[in-house]
């Protein structure tokens, strides 16, 4: 990661799109219930260590980070972000299922709505000298924010209401690991 970028995290105003820990264990069924975890991928014995180190290196690096962080209500994006930020400092927004359908068969224009109003969730910034962090899913190749290795963060700078996003950088877990 380039220090100057590292500086400006630090200042805060960016979001920081996290991808779920690795998920080995179990997969989605068809007849998925966000409360009931055996109904979904969970997160490996990696992905828990991955995701306790993704939140300690924030922490090092005295990252900045507004609570709650949001989540998608999957089990392993929910772990992800309790695992990383503590418990009490996690909230799930349904919105981010409709970026895990993306995945799957949309329409066009069921994607189109989609690509919309993830616009516009990552054009609003962050309080002052805070971050905003998602943990969510990965996305389709050429889709929204692209392809994004587990615990791979694509920070983005907001532009403001109506003016859309900026991607700055994409930072994978070991890239992050690695900053002193």
């Amino acid at each position: 990661m380039n220090p100057s970028l590292l500086d400006s995290l630090r200042q805060g105003g960016y979001i920081l799109y996290v991808r779920h820990g690795e998920a080995t264990a179990g997969e989605d069924r068809p007849n998925l219930d966000f409360s009931d975890c055996s109904t979904q991928r969970n997160l490996s014995e990696e992905g828990r260590r991955q995701a306790a180190a993704l939140g300690e290196a924030l922490r090092r690096l005295q990252i900045p980070v507004q609570t709650p962080v949001l989540a998608s209500p999957f089990c392993r994006t929910r772990e992800t972000a309790e695992l990383a930020f503590g418990e009490g400092n996690v909230q799930t927004d349904p919105f981010w299922i409709r970026i895990y359908r993306l995945s799957g068969n949309v329409t066009p224009s069921e994607q189109e709505a989609a690509l919309a109003a993830l616009t516009s969730v990552l054009e609003k910034a962050p309080p002052s000298g805070t971050n905003q962090v998602i943990v969510a899913h990965g996305f389709p190749k050429g889709t929204g924010l692209g392809e994004i290795p587990n615990l791979g963060t694509v920070v983005v700078k907001p532009k403001g209401q109506g003016r859309g996003y900026e991607i700055i950088d994409r930072i994978s877990l070991p890239e992050l690991l690695s900053v002193r």
